[in-house]
């Protein structure tokens, strides 16, 4: 369950704002920072995750690297199931009908051999996210797992822009009702809309199409992405910035973020143009 936050989150996360520059690498220069670093978007599912020579030359140009999480934490994996349950007591049971609740369970029982009992407490998008791999028709791949072994083999440290308890957090403030009825939303429908969406975005990642990726999800049949991109995208980008800026004066640095989070005028992109940086598209 390491990634089942950060799997469905950029790659379902909307935005509605125009973007203008086709890219998923940056680079960062100017500002009074001594050396470049760069800023590369991620989907963090895929059906190919291979790294291009730009993306190979960033990284050795580099001596550090920034995911959204520290996915090089051993503690990692024992944080996130610290988070995996509702706040106050809350229960599936509670949120479903009894007839939406059944369905959950034979869902379950079907793809995983459990019951619906067994999660009764989990956050029901952590719950939607374990599911995501499956919509492939393709071996899973993870552009951060490929960074990583990069970083790695340079024997260079692996830090994140947020903490586990960040991230889950946010699934705290989103109504834990409408993540439920999402889920049931997709399990009815066979996940067929999410694995169209999910497809749709792979393909436009993959010819680096950030214009018609901002289209896609703009059109995302999620309600709970459309109407809290606020606390999906556009807080988290602005926490981010801070740390980014003081991070680029430390030492070249690699960040590696979903490719929603590069998007528009509250994107990560837009955000470092507005504090003097030159961010060029690669």
């Amino acid at each position: 369950m390491k990634n089942l936050f950060i799997l469905a989150l950029s790659l379902l996360s909307g935005s509605t704002i125009a973007q203008t520059e086709n890219s998923i690498l940056y680079r960062i220069s100017g500002n009074g920072i001594e050396a470049p670093s760069y800023i590369f978007g991620t989907i963090h599912i895929t059906c190919d995750a291979t790294l291009d020579d730009l993306t190979m030359k960033a990284l050795a140009e580099t001596t550090q690297m920034y995911l959204e999480l520290d996915m090089d934490d051993p503690e990692m994996q024992t944080n996130m199931m610290k988070h995996l349950a509702m706040k106050d007591g809350k229960k599936f049971s509670e949120l479903l009908s009894t007839d939406d609740y059944k369905i959950l369970s034979a869902f379950l029982k079907q793809k995983i051999n459990i019951t619906a009992d067994v999660v009764d407490t989990y956050k029901p998008f952590v719950l939607s996210a374990s599911f995501v791999t499956s919509l492939l028709d393709c071996e899973p791949q993870s552009f951060e797992a490929e960074l990583m072994k990069v970083s790695v083999a340079q024997k260079e440290p692996i830090f994140g822009l947020e903490t586990v308890e960040e991230q889950m957090a946010i699934f705290d403030q989103i109504p834990y009702q409408m993540q439920a009825e999402e889920l049931i939303k997709s399990i009815k429908n066979d996940f067929k809309e999410d694995k169209i969406e999910l497809n749709q975005l792979i393909k436009t990642h993959a010819t680096k199409d950030l214009i018609e990726m901002q289209r896609h999800l703009a059109k995302s049949k999620n309600a709970m992405m459309t109407e809290y991109e606020g606390l999906l995208l556009t807080d988290r980008n602005r926490n981010w910035i801070k740390s980014i800026v003081e991070i680029t004066k430390e030492a070249p640095t690699f960040f590696g973020v979903g490719a929603a989070h590069l998007l528009g005028p509250e994107g990560v992109i837009h955000l470092l143009r507005e504090r003097g940086y030159l961010v060029e598209a690669l």
